[in-house]
């Protein structure tokens, strides 16, 4: 029972630091650099500050690693209330953990361009492609992760080895994530009318997992007895 404990709280520290390192790397280290609709001043932002762009790549690959772990470990912690569904969804956020590790590949690829700020304007636009496609890639792996934190949602509910009201935001997480990547992918045009917020859930819901399993842990319920 204790180190079932231990193992709960270490994913909830570990969970905390995928959120960390993901917001640092797509929002702190790239969001101020790409500038939509401009390929000539996202590529001059990027190579101008191209310490920074780096930074948000090794951030990235801390991102994927603690995933792995996150996966690894609450597999182990839900596989005792759901053998074979804790298996589906850790199936389900490894594929999308491969998926975005290949996005990241390509942001490594613009590293290996000349510097486009007064170069040509076909060097530009693929800096500025790359980065797009990213961006596609980002939302591919989000479908995954979507179905992941849905199939979480309902080990923690019909488990009871947390308070509904976690399971519910996880599952609403899971449900965002999915509306809002297949949006983008498969209607943009209905994708931009979105609000702002519709996305807040998924940081919400991965918070409280993140907190819960740090500051309590989990409830013996479904699991308890694992070896």
């Amino acid at each position: 029972m204790k180190r079932r404990s231990g193992e709960a709280r270490l994913a909830g520290l570990t969970y905390l630091a995928t959120i960390a390192f993901g917001v640092y790397a797509e929002v702190i280290a790239r969001g101020a650099l790409f500038v939509r609709g401009d390929a000539a001043a996202t590529a001059g932002a990027v190579f101008q500050a191209e310490t920074t762009f780096r930074l948000g790549l090794l951030a990235d690959l801390a991102m994927l690693a603690c995933y792995v772990v996150v996966t690894v470990l609450l597999f182990r912690l839900f596989r005792r209330a759901s053998p074979g569904l804790s298996a589906i969804a850790a199936a389900f956020s490894l594929i999308g953990i491969a998926v975005l590790a290949c996005a990241t590949i390509v942001l490594a690829m613009i590293l290996r361009l000349s510097d486009p700020a007064l170069a040509s304007p076909s060097l530009a636009e693929t800096v500025y492609l790359l980065i797009r496609l990213h961006g596609d890639g980002y939302k591919i792996s989000l479908v995954f992760f979507g179905v992941y934190c849905l199939l979480l949602g309902w080990l923690i509910w019909s488990g009871r080895l947390m308070p509904a009201i976690v399971a519910l935001l996880v599952a609403a997480a899971g449900a965002c994530n999915l509306v809002n990547s297949l949006a983008w992918l498969g209607a943009p045009q209905w994708a931009v009318q979105l609000p702002d917020y519709f996305t807040l859930p998924t940081l919400l819901g991965e918070l409280a997992l993140a907190l819960w399993l740090m500051v309590f842990g989990m409830r013996a319920g479904v699991g308890k007895g694992e070896a």
